[in-house]
């Protein structure tokens, strides 16, 4: 069952990305040229027949875009929908393809994921001639000591056969330029937003006006300025994206420039800045498929009351189980399965809503599927293995001592069935109602924090004590730090970080260090380990107010507000005595004060 949370929404949407009184959606995400499953998918989806002509009727189709790229066949699949856009209108239906942060990159010429065969389908259009002026440009502006059998081999690498044919394509005025820079990047139908990456504070900000139109304006006009470098010969359609601050200044150095080209190289820059292109828009957003309920509730209840909806349908990020799946208490639905195989080993679902009822459909026609809610998984990346299946373990698994731990904590490795975890067992203090490594993981679960590893009481010969997971080929804070690491971390390291202050201060850490804070260098989420010294009983000022209060948002004073005196009593009144669960509870009222502010 998807569950939702229920939001104001702003009332009178009267635009033309809302849409209302639909009674069946389709949706897809992340095709990358997977041409012949995306067919499947949608006529397993009822909205293509077997002549793969739109069968729909009045049911919206929507693409969350990234099209193109990786695969071959990314010409068929936008050929496919430009020819079913125009079917569908005939039945009432609609099909709504929105620009990922694929399409835009083709737009703007950052062209790094472009398959040869992408290419190909474009040879018939591209001229000799072309190619050959390119070439000679190429030339001009070759390294030094490069011989022409050496340029012609670079060239040919970075603009394979039917390149140019593909640029002109994707120009303002080309087929698929002009059909891409008419779709928008984000819509809501009824009361589901759908978008590529996710909803980032930028669409608090700014709304779907935002999105649409200052953002789709960034795009416009850095393709228009790029052209017209073009024409200065300034720039050609073979220099990168990412590489061109480099390449303006080092082909503008020395030139007399006139009729406003140093003006319009600037404004190229700027342009290229344009959260569009960045983690901090719509486009490449990772947040909400990957912070926790408490790191990111609150940013996306803000984001979906500006745009009048109460979730968010998005692609970008490929689900764990490569099937559609929930998070965020239903406030997210990600579609993105991986539907190109050779590249994500995945395949082609749809998401359907019809009549409020969410459903999944496959390409092989699987009967029965829902949306599949998003285990936690602190610091254990199996897609089999979810925090609660490694609670068994820990407790039920054969255990043995491998003689690596301090005095107070001793490394084990722990099995079960085919699968071997690591995990310190610390004997349990001589205080009788004292275990704050099990108080810190319980509280960590009941406020959606997900910071902390499984942690189990067990007794290891004979002896009772609490069991932590131990998440492998992790980074220190401090190590993270020395190496520069986590600056393009999926969920942004300073709102976990923001987090973790709060949950200090809640339970009066006072020996928060660098090497008690882990990474994954996979995706730099933050784990959270020792907590031996905290939850002090006696009466004592919040820890770090100024960090505090930075982290506190609506979600933070939702989920505190849950933690009423029985609900702690209830889960922590065998870990933590009276006293230190009273203390806890002063404490939840200041930062309950602190976040009505």
């Amino acid at each position: 069952m998807l569950i939702l949370l229920c939001l104001p929404i702003t009332s009178a949407f009267a635009d033309e990305w809302h849409f209302s009184g639909v009674e069946r959606v389709v949706a897809i995400s992340d095709v990358h040229g997977a041409y012949d499953d995306m067919v499947a998918t949608l006529q397993q989806s009822d909205v293509l027949d077997e002549e793969r002509s739109w069968s729909g009727g009045e049911t919206h189709l929507v693409l969350t875009g990234d099209m193109l790229d990786r695969g071959a066949d990314s010409r068929r699949v936008m050929d496919l929908m430009m020819r079913i856009e125009a079917e569908a209108l005939k039945t009432g239906g609609r099909v709504h393809v929105l620009l990922g942060n694929h399409e835009i990159m083709n737009l703007i010429g950052d062209l790094r994921y472009v398959a040869d065969g992408e290419y190909a389908a474009f040879i018939d259009e591209e001229s000799e001639d072309e190619r050959d002026v390119w070439f000679a440009y190429f030339m001009r502006h070759m390294e030094e000591g490069l011989d022409e059998p050496a340029a012609r081999k670079q060239f040919d690498e970075a603009a394979p056969p039917g390149f140019f044919g593909h640029r002109n394509a994707f120009r303002r005025d080309g087929i698929y330029g002009k059909w891409l820079l008419e779709k928008p990047l984000m819509i809501v139908i009824n009361d589901t937003a759908y978008v590529h990456g996710g909803l980032p504070p930028y669409v608090a900000e700014h709304g779907l006006a935002g999105v649409n139109g200052t953002l789709k304006t960034d795009v416009l006009d850095y393709m228009s300025t790029s052209s017209r470098l073009q024409k200065a010969g300034i720039l050609s359609p073979v220099d990168g994206f990412r590489e061109r601050a480099k390449t303006l200044q080092k082909r503008m150095q020395g030139r007399q420039l006139g009729d406003g080209v140093e003006a319009t190289a600037r404004k190229l820059l700027e342009l290229g800045d344009s959260p569009v292109h960045g983690m901090e828009g719509p486009m490449w957003y990772r947040g909400s498929s990957t912070c926790s309920e408490l790191v990111e509730g609150g940013a996306l209840n803000e984001a979906l009351q500006k745009i009048g909806a109460s979730r968010v349908v998005i692609g970008h990020t490929t689900t764990f189980s490569r099937q559609v799946q929930q998070r965020l208490s239903g406030r997210v639905i990600e579609i993105n399965t991986g539907m190109l195989k050779p590249s994500y080993g995945g395949s082609g679902y749809a998401l359907v809503i019809e009549n409020d009822v969410v459903s999944v459909v496959s390409q092989d026609g699987t009967p029965d599927l829902t949306p599949i809610k998003l285990p936690r998984q602190v610091g254990y990346e199996s897609d089999a293995i979810d925090d609660d299946i490694l609670s068994g373990i820990l407790m039920n698994g054969t255990a043995t001592d491998l003689n690596k731990g301090t005095e107070a904590w001793k490394l084990l490795s722990v099995a079960a069935d085919d699968t071997t975890v690591l995990a310190y067992f610390k004997p349990l203090p001589t205080e009788k109602i004292f275990i704050p490594e099990l108080a810190a993981y319980r509280l960590d679960r009941m406020l959606g924090l997900d910071m902390i590893p499984v942690t189990v009481l067990r007794e290891i010969e004979g002896e009772p004590g609490t069991l932590q997971f131990v998440p492998v080929e992790t980074l220190s804070e401090s190590e993270r730090i020395s190496d520069d690491g986590g600056r393009k971390a999926s969920c942004s390291l300073e709102k976990q970080q923001n987090a973790m202050h709060v949950f200090d201060a809640l339970i009066h850490n006072t020996e928060r260090a660098p090497l008690s804070m882990l990474y994954n260098p996979d995706d730099w989420q933050l784990i959270l380990i020792v907590h031996e010294n905290s939850f002090e009983a006696e009466e004592v000022p919040l820890l770090r107010v100024g960090k505090t209060a930075a982290g506190i948002d609506g979600q933070w004073q939702t989920a505190l507000l849950e933690l009423s005196d029985q609900v702690l009593r209830d889960n922590l009144g065998d870990v933590l005595d009276d006293a230190r669960l009273k203390a806890l509870a002063r404490r939840r009222d200041a930062l309950i004060e602190i976040s009505a502010r």
